[in-house]
């Protein structure tokens, strides 16, 4: 299968656990999340370099389907610190090192991650905060996400789903850090 629509296969599929994530079927969005990790990470073997993109997805997903090591280990091999000019690179560094609980390197891609589209500067100081522990930092960033996708009108997956702002609340969580901001772009609270 051609990389695109391996690309296209893992978005769908997260959509798929968004609108699972919105019903409160946290059992069938984990499931849809899952495919859409394997997706993406077959989707970013296919594809030309540079396409961190896919990485980053992968890594979304894998958080939100409840697993992430592996995948985190997947990334920091597969970039390495040769992608260090590139800000998607980095964010994917950033996740994959605050899966692995390594705050030091989460910190450093995240201030590497800047240098990107506005978005990326709202979730670095997300993920520079939790890899200090600082919860009201972190509160304060995490609320700002939710509210830029409140406030998008179109979104990746077709789904109003704050994504990033799920993924970085289920590492928040594993870290006592969880702020759970209401939001019709979350989960419903379990």
């Amino acid at each position: 299968m051609e990389h695109r629509e391996l690309m296209r296969q893992a978005i769908e599929h997260e959509g798929e656990g968004h609108r699972a994530a919105l019903r409160g079927d946290g059992a069938a969005a984990r499931e849809a999340y899952a495919r859409a990790a394997k997706s993406y990470r077959t989707s970013w073997e296919a594809a030309p370099p540079e396409a961190y993109g896919r990485l980053v997805g992968l890594l979304k997903a894998a958080v939100l389907a409840g697993a992430g090591p592996g995948e985190a280990a997947y990334a920091r091999a597969a970039l390495g610190d040769e992608a260090a000019d590139s800000p998607t690179a980095a964010y994917a560094l950033a996740i994959a090192a605050l899966v692995a609980g390594d705050d030091g390197e989460a910190a450093r891609w995240a201030d590497a991650m800047r240098p990107g589209p506005e978005a990326f500067g709202r979730t670095a100081a997300a993920i520079e905060a939790l890899a200090r522990g600082d919860g009201a930092a972190y509160g304060e960033a995490v609320t700002a996400i939710v509210r830029d996708f409140e406030a998008r009108e179109a979104h990746l997956t077709g789904v109003a789903f704050a994504d990033t702002a799920a993924m970085l609340e289920a590492l928040a969580a594993a870290r006592g850090l969880a702020v759970r901001p209401a939001s019709a772009v979350l989960a419903p609270p379990a």
